[in-house]
């Protein structure tokens, strides 16, 4: 298996096109542990769904459940599916759950097509479709990594402005 990362570590490995294949298993396990009566939809994000980009060995997961629905049947579904939830995580409007020992998942769930889910996609989407602004990514999240090995908030806030211009941008050409 080509994931897990410590506590408090700053990794990077190359891409890993068997992260794909691990989305997938996850995403089946996930839809039969919750079962029809908790639809959700589920994304591949974060640096492991994108084609070429060095990410941190860390599967990330966005999980969408309808508008209108009660969080708290699919909280208690994802901690019985082996999930450990974290809360908001001081970004409201999602809850965040890790799963593994290292940890290997993270997921993500919010509204289906609500804002944090539409910028996820949007930026997944963004390093997918422009080879330049995948590689700056990844030029940026390298020296962040070589710089910060230790300290994940750092590498996190360093990361934040160059997102929030891809996805600004993005969402902009989507409105167009």
């Amino acid at each position: 298996m080509s994931l897990g990362l410590e506590s408090g570590t700053v990794r990077l490995v190359p891409y890993d096109p068997a992260w794909a294949a691990l989305f997938a298993a996850e995403a089946r396990r996930l839809h039969a542990a919750l079962g029809p009566e908790l639809p959700l939809a589920l994304e591949h994000t974060g640096s492991t769904a994108v084609p070429g980009l060095a990410a941190k060995p860390i599967l990330d997961l966005l999980g969408g459940y309808p508008p209108g629905t009660s969080v708290e049947r699919y909280v208690a579904a994802l901690v019985r599916a082996g999930y450990v939830h974290r809360g908001e995580q001081g970004i409201p409007g999602r809850e965040f759950f890790r799963r593994g020992e290292p940890r290997a998942y993270h997921l993500h769930l919010a509204v289906q097509h609500g804002a944090f889910w539409r910028e996820h996609l949007a930026f997944r989407d963004a390093l997918r479709a422009q080879p330049a602004v995948r590689d700056a990514y990844a030029g940026l999240k390298l020296e962040l990594a070589r710089r910060f090995p230790r300290d994940r908030e750092a590498y996190i806030e360093g990361k934040g402005a160059f997102v929030r211009r891809v996805v600004a941008d993005a969402l902009a050409r989507g409105a167009d």
